[in-house]
């Protein structure tokens, strides 16, 4: 891995032929910033609430609409539709003052299925670890109930596509846009610790957030940021990141960064130990657990780079 500002993830930024000095190259920058943090709030205001308008002006109410939000497609189409738009805006950005295509935020096509399966594998990995921590204490449990396993993988299998998405999205918007923008003309280290602040602040409104889970989540940008380094590009992040709250949702039935998913889960795990451990109302971002897989990720990437120095 190439810790440098010659790594191939920033190297494709300079295809663009936007050429800056002065004051306009150190303000581009902080355009690149507030564009990032507007872009989330343009999807969700542009898409999302009028989605929410028509459902209630046809007659669906909140608990009608919660139950459509409860089924795979509805859930699916819910995250197609508010993460999707993020793809053309960052591609807009792209296009009209770098001049270069969307491909050069590390989407090569070189070898992008292998890295796409390993990120996913890494992710589900990952994340049942940071479960199973605090569960080796006795801080989880498993509930079986009526759980249906045939219903509960169909509608694993269906929501896969949104969480595609919404993970994919986020990944182009905080590390191919924010991070890369900002590493090649500010700093590595600069562009890396604002791409994951800024990652964080905005799950800043969700439920429930406390400290340790926003230190979790600036934690992920970080991992995330030298995982699309080690690999040069963002394939396997997309995976990771996507396994990752699929895996949360799907698999375990818990909460994804303090957001509920009525679906029934192939395996339904409560927390019954302490917040700080499990993450509590959050999900397990907002424990311990994580905390300690992610360290543990940095620093196996960390190894693993030094390994290939020599």
């Amino acid at each position: 891995m190439d810790l440098s500002p010659h790594n191939r993830f920033f190297e494709l930024a300079r295809v663009g032929t936007l050429r800056l000095s002065g004051w306009p190259a150190r303000l581009y920058p902080l355009f690149v910033i507030v564009y990032g943090l507007v872009t989330p709030l343009l999807t969700s205001a542009v898409v999302s609430v009028p989605l929410v308008v028509i459902l209630y002006l046809i007659g669906a109410g909140q608990a009608r609409i919660e139950t459509l939000l409860g089924t795979g497609p509805g859930l699916t189409a819910l995250l197609v539709v508010s993460f999707g738009p993020i793809f053309v805006l960052v591609w807009f950005w792209l296009k009209v003052f770098e001049r270069r295509p969307l491909w050069t935020l590390g989407l090569e096509r070189s070898g992008w299925l292998f890295k796409y399966l390993r990120g996913a594998i890494w992710g589900t990995l990952m994340i049942a670890a940071a479960i199973g921590l605090p569960a080796i204490f006795g801080y989880m449990r498993l509930e079986w109930g009526d759980l249906s396993l045939g219903v509960a993988a169909t509608s694993a299998l269906v929501v896969l596509l949104g969480w595609m998405v919404q993970g994919a999205a986020e990944e182009v918007l905080f590390r191919g846009f924010l991070f890369q923008i900002i590493g090649v003309r500010v700093g590595l280290f600069a562009g890396m610790l604002v791409s994951s602040v800024l990652f964080a602040l905005l799950h800043i409104f969700n439920e429930n957030i406390g400290l340790l889970a926003l230190v979790n989540l600036i934690l992920f940008g970080l991992f995330a940021a030298v995982y699309a380094l080690r690999e040069g590009g963002l394939w396997g992040i997309f995976a990771l990141h996507t396994a990752w709250n699929w895996a949360q949702a799907n698999l375990f039935g818990m909460k994804v960064s303090g957001v509920p998913i009525h679906l029934t889960p192939v395996v339904n795990i409560k927390e019954v130990g302490p917040d700080w451990f499990t993450g509590g109302l959050f999900g397990p971002e907002g424990g311990l657990g994580v905390t300690l897989i992610l360290l543990a990720g940095l620093l196996a990437l960390l190894w693993v780079w030094r390994g290939d120095k020599g």
